[in-house]
């Protein structure tokens, strides 16, 4: 039986890259050997990404990219996997006919019986409804750093804000059970993870669809206890879900890192009513200063969308104050994407793209005064930093992260002076700083 060279280009957030790693991870060793030169696979997956029109129109360009081996290399099947397909895949297959066939996010386990079918001449299925949800059992091939690792607690969202595709795509919330999220974090730190990260569409929804509220408290008391484990990290949780409780945990357990990633998407009350954000602006004021009078240590991280439709100069100049008044260290902006299906497409007053334009940059520059400001009070700490090898500019150079910096989205750390492996977390004095990267020295042991 021949064997085939397989690549997978994974777009969008982390948890598109999970479902990519199981996919590779359905994909027996003795028939597919993988590989990250597209221009050397015999197939090529595209996961896809299709949150909003700027992640659909990078899946489009990414899949007639590689298209391009099919027609002049050594590709004979082109696959397109992910959030793309599962809301587009009549319009796909009728504007890419390069691609042999699709995948919705639920098809992930399917690949092979996928796979055997169309090399055998049958035609695929139809895409099915988004319900799969991962577990302990199933086969993946990680592809992150060896010493770091995403975790997907849960699938699907209940939130259901008004600009949002999440739920039409991914289905709704369900969670996975604490046993098996501990045994996959075993498993890994058991392999030489330090750092994991968990995350979901919302980390503080987990298990909350069991009706006895939600159960990350009760699933991170058992994640501390396991040996090894260095760095336990939140991502996307949202706001309301911020408990005394959690927040106290967070404070107390040196594994859990004091850093939340918090989307709040806007501070005007009319806007986050219309967003169907189940918050006001007295509410988040409230809550920013409940996580730092409890965690003073703590990094911040929030998203922000401008352009909504009705947003009016007067709500996005309040929006902008809100940012310059310095309440979180790291800050991402989308401009709003008006997606069919949702309740905000209907909404009148749409902004014209050239004002959210505006209006990004100026909330990033704005950010980017704050992010200094604060990088600045970090001069001549000293903080613990995870190495991860040499800088892309020299290799004169190591690079790293800081506890406070989460994989992919937040800055580096670059380190003048002192030796580490790969994986190891020092202790590093702080010499010097930028907008979003910090500088500095691994102190003697």
């Amino acid at each position: 039986m021949s064997k085939y060279n397989v690549s997978l280009v994974s777009l969008g957030c982390p948890k598109n890259l999970v479902d990519a790693e199981v996919m590779l991870g359905h994909l027996p060793a003795d028939r597919f050997a993988i590989v990250t030169d597209d221009s050397k696979a015999d197939i090529i997956v595209v996961n896809t990404c299709a949150f909003i029109r700027e992640a659909q129109e990078e899946s489009v360009e990414t899949i007639l990219e590689v298209a391009d081996h099919k027609k002049n290399g050594r590709c004979k099947l082109l696959i397109v996997s992910g959030c793309l397909p599962q809301r587009y895949q009549d319009e796909l297959a009728k504007d890419l006919p390069e691609v042999d066939f699709f995948m919705g996010t639920a098809d992930a386990p399917r690949i092979l019986e996928l796979l055997d079918n169309h090399l055998q001449g049958e035609q695929p299925q139809e895409i099915g409804l988004p319900d799969y949800l991962y577990d302990h059992t199933t086969p993946r091939v990680t592809s992150s750093p060896f010493y770091s690792a995403y975790v997907k607690i849960a699938e699907g969202c209940a939130n259901h804000c008004s600009y949002c595709v999440i739920p039409s795509i991914r289905g709704t919330l369900r969670s996975r059970s604490i046993p098996s999220v501990v045994a996959e974090v075993e498993r890994l730190v058991e392999g030489g993870v330090k750092e994991i990260n968990l995350i979901a569409q919302d980390v503080t929804a987990f298990g909350a669809e069991h009706g006895n509220g939600a159960e990350l408290t009760a699933l991170l008391r058992e994640l501390v206890k396991i040996d090894g484990l260095v760095w336990l990290r939140l991502l996307y949780a949202y706001p309301d879900g911020i408990t005394d409780e959690l927040l106290d945990m967070i404070a107390a357990e040196d594994k859990i890192c004091n850093y939340l990633d918090l989307p709040i998407q806007h501070i005007d009350d009319h806007i986050l009513t219309a967003m169907n954000r189940r918050i006001d602006e007295a509410g988040i004021r409230t809550l920013l200063e409940r996580i730092r009078t409890r965690i003073p240590e703590i990094t911040l991280r929030t998203s922000l969308i401008v352009g909504f439709p009705s947003e009016t100069d007067e709500q996005f100049r309040k929006l902008l104050a809100f940012v310059e008044e310095g309440h979180f260290e790291r800050l991402g902006v989308f401009r709003y994407s008006r997606e069919h299906g949702t309740p905000a497409a209907k909404i009148k007053g749409q902004v014209p793209a050239r004002t959210k334009l505006s209006r990004y940059k100026r909330l990033m520059k704005a950010q980017s005064r704050v992010a200094f400001s604060k990088n600045l009070k970090l001069k001549g700490r000293v903080e613990p930093v995870l190495v991860e090898g040499y800088s892309e500019e020299t290799e004169l150079l190591l690079r790293g992260r800081s506890i406070r910096q989460a994989p992919d989205v937040d800055g580096l750390v670059y380190i003048t002076a002192g030796k580490a492996d790969v994986g190891e977390i020092v202790d590093l004095k702080i010499t010097d700083t930028s907008e979003y990267d910090l500088i500095g020295e691994i102190c003697e042991k």
